[in-house]
């Protein structure tokens, strides 16, 4: 292979940060929420976000008045993002079937999809009020039937922030909180005197909110591990250099270590990409971010052929790929490593972002290698059910059954299928052995 970096971003041991002091800090923040509850919820409150309202939660009376501080034209905007997330989350879910086959005369198996009970949804305020992640998380607990949706996002500059929270309540949340960060997702999770625990986290967050879902997980479920926002850009000379560019910085805005690769075939194109970096990133106003981002984060790869970008592709297993080439659908055909493909030059991620439909919540730091994204079906939980219906079923069944649990050693299995055998069959199995091989 002749790959070529025209750009490379900070080394492997140079990325990989020092999480020692995160994990303690998100430990110790855990403890305290389950040992003290709603009092250390108010006083990391008041800490971080200088925020200590009577309640968390917000009442319907605030909500409509949040809701009033909305303009009629960003309701229309949140409807018509919402109604294609919804559209699309109606259309998966129809997938979904349930299933019930006779395996063996009189032996019944099926499986029923249950929807996960209550489910907390966090969406970020921090830097930039996450209206859409709102349309992600709770837009899709609600197609999917969680009959308990919780909501909570922190304060924006002091205050709930009303289109963060009208987007909430438009999605379907039944709770809405006003708490950011580590004790937002753990007040949901472990539960305090005012705020009943969920059963499952998803949404976004910084790295306090990423540490914590990962401790938390266990004692809840969560979507998945995110990490900084991952964007990569797959081009060859269809397209030009402001496009890509314009792709890769539109997505090095989120963060200081927001990786951005671009990987072509042209080095003509590889060269006008960079040229046109430099010159949008004097006129970008997010350019303090992104210009950081790039500078840390940036890759230009040079390759010879089409295998060798999707070669390189799949092991890079980004977030978002973007796909501008004469061959793009044959790379939707091929990569196997990725949180979301967006095909064409008309396609953007920032589409993906906040309106088309398809969700936002996808895997970073190479996870797309085995996990998609939060969809409606990672809040369905798939429950299998077994039921045998004749005599003769219950006998057959059970002997097989007992001579393979004595062939492990488990005696008292064995005894649950050879009680059934004896009273089923009529057939006398000696109490500890193994039932004999009946006749066909």
């Amino acid at each position: 292979m002749a790959i070529e970096y025209l750009k490379k971003g900070l080394d492997e041991k140079q990325r990989v940060e020092d999480n020692d002091k995160v994990k303690k800090i998100v430990e110790e923040t855990l403890r305290k929420i389950e040992s003290e509850g709603d009092k250390h919820i108010r006083e990391l409150s008041q800490k971080f976000d200088n925020y200590s309202p009577d309640s968390f939660r917000l009442s319907e009376d605030q909500i409509n008045e949040l809701i009033g501080e909305v303009s009629d034209d960003d309701k229309e905007d949140i409807k018509f993002a919402q109604k294609q997330v919804r559209s699309f989350a109606e259309a998966q879910l129809k997938t979904l079937n349930e299933l019930e086959v006779e395996t063996h005369p009189g032996v019944i198996l099926g499986h029923k999809n249950i929807p996960v009970q209550a489910v907390g949804c966090y969406v970020p305020a921090g830097k930039f009020p996450m209206v859409a992640s709102a349309h992600m998380s709770v837009v899709t607990a609600s197609v999917a039937g969680v009959p308990r949706i919780v909501a909570t996002t922190p304060p924006f500059k002091g205050k709930p922030n009303p289109a963060v929270v009208t987007a909430m309540k438009m999605g379907g949340a039944h709770e809405i909180y006003v708490l950011g960060g580590m004790q937002g997702v753990g007040a949901m999770a472990i539960g305090t005197e005012t705020i009943k625990a969920v059963d499952m986290l998803v949404g976004p967050g910084n790295a306090f909110v990423a540490e914590a879902k990962r401790q938390l997980f266990g004692k809840v479920g969560i979507d998945l591990f995110a990490g900084p926002t991952e964007t990569m850009v797959i081009a060859d000379e269809t397209v030009d250099g402001e496009i890509c560019a314009t792709d890769l910085l539109g997505q090095a805005e989120h963060g200081y270590n927001s990786p951005a690769v671009m990987i072509t075939n042209s080095r003509k194109l590889a060269e006008e990409t960079l040229k046109e970096i430099d010159r949008i990133l004097e006129i970008l106003p997010t350019k303090e971010t992104a210009s950081t981002s790039w500078r840390d984060y940036g890759e230009m790869i040079l390759c010879d052929t089409y295998e060798e970008m999707l070669s390189k592709a799949n092991e890079i297993a980004s977030e978002h790929v973007q796909v501008m080439t004469k061959k793009d659908d044959w790379f939707l055909e091929n990569m196997t490593s990725y949180g979301a493909l967006f095909l064409g030059a008309r396609t953007n991620v920032a589409n993906g972002d906040k309106v088309i439909g398809t969700n936002h919540t996808l895997p970073t730091k190479k996870a797309g290698r085995y996990t998609g994204g939060l969809w409606v079906g990672k809040y369905i939980k798939t429950h299998t059910y077994q039921k045998i219906t004749t005599d003769e079923a219950a006998t057959k069944i059970g002997e097989y059954g007992s001579r393979l649990s004595y062939l492990e050693g488990f005696i008292g299995h064995a005894e649950q299928c050879n009680v059934r055998v004896r009273r089923y069959g009529g057939v006398n199995v000696e109490y500890g052995k193994p039932a004999k091989k009946l006749k066909n």
